[in-house]
């Protein structure tokens, strides 16, 4: 089976299992798990902030993020695909009594003038708006990454208007991969960064939040009031170590299959892809309404051992990873042809 329904279905390759078996263990709630301890002084030192915070998933990071900077009745401005607003349970509403201004935007990315022109003055009628929340990568975007220059307006604005920002890097090693930046750039543009070890890392789970001293320590209450405090932490650090030592640089490979995938697609008729704006590892693609469903075509591609989800009525997402190669991209791509044929000969027929 060629599995490219998310690259958070990786498994860990031999020698991450071997980082995660002999990893120095503690009790990390009380600050004293050695391999947890590394990990968050090294992804904090990496992305130039003061202090991390290693959690369970990316949802909980970004909601401990968000919490570190709004109070209850607050909103925050982000992108109308935005993960944080979209995926993550009405988290912002249930969890911190946050409300989520959705803008438009091409390909998951705001822009100044946008913002602009839904900026309210502040007052007794509206909610009080405290934080901006961007996403690098974009997810439902497309898996853009931002361009470094279109970054710092947006943020730069945020600033003039005393807010907060607040990242959704669930993949900005990727981002950064494909636009040759580093992840410092970015992070030091915004107040907190969530990372993900679990998608195109290739950890099994966990992910880490980034940001000042005051910031990390909201957090650290905020992740123990969420259920989230962690013992033995150490496994998942170890593993998470791992990936940022051995893992960043190979994303390239996952662009590039992607970049592949949607070439060889796009040759079908009753698909419709843009393989100019393949950047990194997610590939959007439509399937022609005269052949059937993106349901329909997804089930037909898993009897021949393709696993790719529909993502609306014709959408279907696919993503490249650490557990699929160039190959089964191919592959993939060429049981999408027979699925693509097969309908079209019993529709002429």
């Amino acid at each position: 089976m060629i599995d490219l329904r998310s690259d958070t279905v990786t498994k860990p390759t031999p020698a991450m299992y071997e980082a995660m078996v002999t990893a120095e263990l503690g009790d990390d709630m009380a600050g004293e798990d050695p391999t947890a301890n590394r990990l968050e002084a090294f992804v904090a030192e990496l992305l130039g902030k003061e202090a991390a915070l290693l959690c369970t998933s990316g949802t909980q990071s970004n909601q401990i993020g968000l919490r570190c900077h709004c109070q209850p009745g607050d909103e925050l401005l982000i992108h109308e695909t935005g993960h944080v607003a979209n995926f993550e349970g009405g988290a912002p509403a249930a969890m911190s009594g946050i409300s989520c201004r959705l803008l438009p935007g091409e390909r998951g990315m705001l822009d100044v003038a946008t913002l602009e022109a839904a900026w309210r003055p502040q007052g007794q009628h509206h909610p009080r708006t405290r934080l901006l929340s961007l996403e690098n990568s974009t997810n439902i975007g497309g898996g853009a990454a931002w361009p470094l220059d279109r970054f710092i307006e947006v943020c730069d604005w945020a600033r003039e208007k005393g807010l907060k920002v607040h990242l959704d890097g669930a993949r900005l090693f990727n981002a950064a991969v494909a636009r040759e930046y580093h992840v410092r750039d970015i992070a030091e543009l915004v107040d907190t960064v969530s990372i993900c070890f679990s998608k195109g890392l290739g950890c099994p789970f966990g992910s880490i939040l980034v940001g000042s001293s005051d910031d990390i320590a909201k957090a650290r209450r905020a992740r123990k009031l969420f259920g989230g405090a962690l013992r033995q932490a150490g496994v998942i650090a170890g593993a998470a170590l791992y990936a940022l030592e051995h893992h960043v640089d190979r994303l390239t490979e996952d662009h590039e299959n992607a970049r592949l995938f949607a070439e060889r697609i796009a040759e079908c008729e009753v698909i419709c892809v843009r393989p100019v704006e393949i950047e990194t590892n997610i590939v959007f693609f439509e399937v022609d309404p005269a052949w059937g469903t993106a349901a329909e075509f997804s089930q037909k591609l898993a009897e021949r051992g393709v696993r790719i989800n529909p993502v609306g009525r014709q959408r279907l997402r696919a993503l490249t990873h650490l557990d699929v190669n160039r190959d089964d991209v191919l592959a993939a791509a060429g049981a999408i042809a027979e699925v693509a044929q097969a309908r079209a000969a019993v529709t002429i027929g």
